[in-house]
Formats: C-alpha cells, sequence, structure tokens
C-alpha cells in the first residue's frame, strides 16, 4: 500500500526546491507528503553520543519548519516527518517503497548534491523500486512537456505510463525521443562508407509511431510526439529537454547488491539536465 509522496531533506537549497516540488506533485495526485530526513554517517570514535544529539535536534527543527511552510503554501496538503537513523540507505528505500515515488534535490552540471553526494543518495537512487525524481534549485516550477527518453529495442511500457500520466496530472504533452546512436564507421563519413541514416531512422520512426499509438488511445487527451534522432542519446535527450517540465528516463531493475544499477545515459541525463528528472524502474 502506498503512501503518498517521499521527499529527501538536508538543509541544501536544492531539497528545499524538491520539497516544493514534491508539494505540488502531491496535489496534483491527491495524496499526502512525507518529508525525510536521514544523517549522514559519523564515525562514533570522532563524533561521540553527545554530539550527535543535536544534530537530531537540527533535523527534526529542519523537518518542522519545511513542512509548516508547505502547509502554509499549500492549505489542505497533510504533511508527515520522519528521521531515520544515521545513514541507512535501506531505512530510505523502505519508506521510497511505501510512497508512490521518490524525490530527492539534485546539482546538474558535472555533479550531483545532497542526497546524491554520499553512498546513501546513489545506492536509493539505484535500488529503489519506485520512480526517484531529482530536482534542481531554481528550475523546478516549469510548464512544458513531458519529454521521455526510450530505446524502442528495449521494455518501455512503465517509463511511458508514467510520463503519459504525469502529462496528464500536468495538462501538457509528450515528446517521445528515440536516439539513434550509429555505428562507429559511419563518422568516416560518405567518402569512407555509405550514409546509413536515411535507411535507419525511417525504420525506426515507424517502430516508434507503433508503439505510441497504444498509449494515444489509453490518454487521449494527452497530445503525443515522437521523435528519433541522431547521436549521443544522453547529449540529445538534455538537449530535447530544454524547456520540458519533466524529463523521463528508464533504469533497469537490479536486485543484486553488484554492478552498476544506473545506466550511462541516465546518468547523463541526470547530471546535466535543467529539467527535473524522473527515473523510472523497469524490469
Amino acid at each position: 500500500m502506498t503512501q503518498g509522496i517521499a521527499v529527501g531533506l538536508d538543509g541544501t537549497e536544492q531539497a528545499e526546491a524538491a520539497a516544493e516540488w514534491a508539494a505540488e506533485e502531491a496535489r496534483l495526485r491527491g495524496t499526502g507528503l512525507c518529508l525525510v530526513h536521514v544523517p549522514e554517517p559519523s564515525p562514533d570514535v570522532l563524533v561521540p553520543l553527545a554530539s550527535r544529539e543535536p544534530v537530531e535536534s537540527w533535523a527534526q527543527d529542519l523537518l518542522a519548519r519545511t513542512a509548516a511552510g508547505l502547509r502554509e503554501r499549500w492549505p489542505g496538503l497533510a504533511v508527515t516527518t520522519r528521521v531515520l537513523p544515521s545513514g541507512t540507505a535501506a531505512g530510505l528505500v523502505a519508506v521510497a517503497e511505501e510512497a508512490e515515488l521518490l524525490v530527492l534535490g539534485s546539482r546538474a552540471l558535472g555533479g550531483v548534491a545532497g542526497y546524491l553526494v554520499g553512498s546513501v543518495g546513489m545506492t536509493v537512487a539505484g535500488r529503489v523500486e519506485r520512480p526517484v525524481i531529482l530536482v534542481r534549485a531554481g528550475d523546478s516550477a516549469r510548464q512544458g512537456p513531458v519529454v521521455a527518453g526510450v530505446d524502442v529495442r528495449e521494455p518501455v511500457d512503465a517509463l511511458l505510463r508514467f510520463a503519459f500520466e504525469e502529462a496528464a496530472l500536468r495538462r501538457t504533452a509528450v515528446e517521445v525521443v528515440h536516439a539513434q546512436e550509429l555505428p562507429l564507421y559511419a563518422s568516416l563519413g560518405p567518402a569512407m562508407v555509405p550514409d546509413v541514416r536515411p535507411a535507419v531512422t525511417p525504420q525506426v520512426r515507424r517502430s516508434l509511431d507503433d508503439l505510441l499509438d497504444a498509449w494515444r488511445a489509453t490518454f487521449p487527451d494527452v497530445a503525443a510526439t515522437g521523435r528519433v534522432v541522431i547521436g549521443s542519446a544522453g547529449q540529445e535527450l538534455v538537449r530535447s529537454a530544454a524547456d520540458a517540465a519533466l524529463v523521463v528516463v528508464g533504469r533497469r531493475t537490479r536486485r543484486s547488491v553488484l554492478g552498476g544499477h544506473i545506466g550511462s545515459v541516465s546518468h547523463a541525463v541526470m547530471h546535466h539536465s535543467h529539467a527535473p528528472v524522473a527515473l523510472v524502474p523497469h524490469d
């Protein structure tokens, strides 16, 4: 059973932006909001228990002030707060699994901040089996379309369902982008090898159109377009999402603790997109 939207707070401006985005999302969905803080782990030999008590008091105050501000700006919004034990990624994962989605603050253009600096945030973003939304400070309130990056050769139903549902909530359009990365030899040019783009692009476009037809029928009030672009998937998605309200990318669900959990395209988008980024897990 899901319990609204969970958002991680750590006192940064990115986390504040995440809380505002999450509050708007909760209003659109007609659900509640849970503000969560996980203290960064500190070695006991360096930080004795007595010195950790002010940290927990600070966290409680942070959550209380944020909750009060959100209730004032969003009358009727149900807001709860939780402080989890220090450094417990598993606890934050558990909170996220009880929610419809998890929202975290992020910093674009070269890095991520807040919960995504340390192991806790990256572990959570890579393992939670709910959508995770990453929100930048200053760029969260956007009115553009929902942009979804897909690979027509991979399962994308979960990703597209989330993208269409978000577009329906926001009464905006969906733009679905497939980036076709050509073989390395294609960059040598027509003087060396034939240009394969005229043959590849129409075939991929037909697959994309076929894929979207079912979703257009399911969400008839959502205008949906598909585009096939040539180039790096990460770069093209960031470029396409320049004016987007939200950019949606997939993340393959891996239940093993070994190996990577967030692919290279998703990494590129979450690091460089100015728009909020939704990581949607799929099998």
